[in-house]
């Protein structure tokens, strides 16, 4: 499956979101801005055609590459955010630990 991920930005929150081939939205991940150097994620989605296919994780990793590109840090409040964080270790160098 061939999924692109766009990020809008700005200086208070911003958006990922992951479209099919076709162009079609089928996940969308947001933060808000804590401060300069933190993003919280509070939210996540899928569609429901496209659960179980790594759509969300892959959405967290770009977020991820932002943190690491940025020097910030990532508080995951969203439950799925927060979960992926917990299974892979390996990202846990961005996330905030306050």
């Amino acid at each position: 499956m061939n999924v692109t991920i766009n990020q809008t930005n700005n200086s208070r929150n911003g958006i990922f979101k992951a479209k099919n081939e076709d162009g079609k939205i089928i996940g969308q991940m947001s933060y808000v801005w804590a401060g300069n150097d933190k993003i919280i994620i509070d939210h996540t989605e899928v569609s429901p055609a496209y659960e179980g296919r790594g759509v969300g994780k892959d959405m967290v990793y770009h977020a991820v590459d932002f943190a690491r590109e940025n020097h910030v840090k990532i508080l995951p409040v969203c439950a799925f955010a927060r979960a992926v964080f917990r299974k892979i270790p390996e990202i846990n160098d961005v996330k905030f630990q306050g």
